[in-house]
């Protein structure tokens, strides 16, 4: 009987110190500061696409980052809109492009003056049209926890509803690089 209890209080020293070799590491970790560039991805959803932006384009994801923040959402909201403008525009701001136009579709997400998106003036203005965007995504409900693909497609309609999740993770590396800047 005294050498059940020498063991059994010896397993249970083995077990505790096992479970401090490997929770020390993570209580460590926990005690350090969390920064809150945490945003974005929900969960990317297939193979992901990047392209080098150059500093117009680069200049139109912090100008989408800025109405965001005026619109008081938060950085998921800038990552759902930067990627919907990377599957739209690669973050270039549209004008006319003749025969090659999709209809009347101008501006950093494509949007229609025809189907009520704004003047042609106001769609290319980078913080109208994300304010737009934005107005339409804070329309969807559950939209904060959906996969980003299905909230872009909900307001943009467009003919390719996956397209989208292919540019979550550079839109949440934007966000995550820009957010506090």
């Amino acid at each position: 009987m005294n050498t059940m209890l020498r063991k059994s209080v010896l397993g249970i020293a083995g077990l505790a110190f096992t479970g401090g070799v490997f929770a020390g590491p993570i209580a460590a970790h926990a005690a350090e500061p969390v920064h809150s560039t945490k945003p974005v991805a929900v969960s990317v959803q297939g193979a992901q696409s990047k392209i080098d932006l150059n500093y117009e384009q680069l200049a139109n994801a912090k100008a989408i980052i800025a109405a965001t923040k005026k619109a008081g959402l938060p950085e998921r909201a800038a990552v759902i809109s930067i990627a919907t403008s990377l599957q739209e525009s690669k973050l270039e701001n549209l004008g006319h492009l003749g025969d090659a136009n999709d209809h009347d579709s101008l501006g950093l997400f494509q949007q229609r003056p025809s189907s009520g998106w704004g003047t042609p003036e106001q769609i290319t203005n980078p913080e109208y049209s994300t304010l737009a965007f934005l107005k339409g995504l804070k329309q969807v409900d559950g939209w904060q926890d959906m996969p980003l693909t299905e909230a872009a497609q909900t307001v943009q309609v467009s003919a390719y509803p996956d397209a989208y999740a292919q540019w979550e993770q550079q839109a949440a590396d934007i966000v995550a690089h820009n957010w506090n800047s």
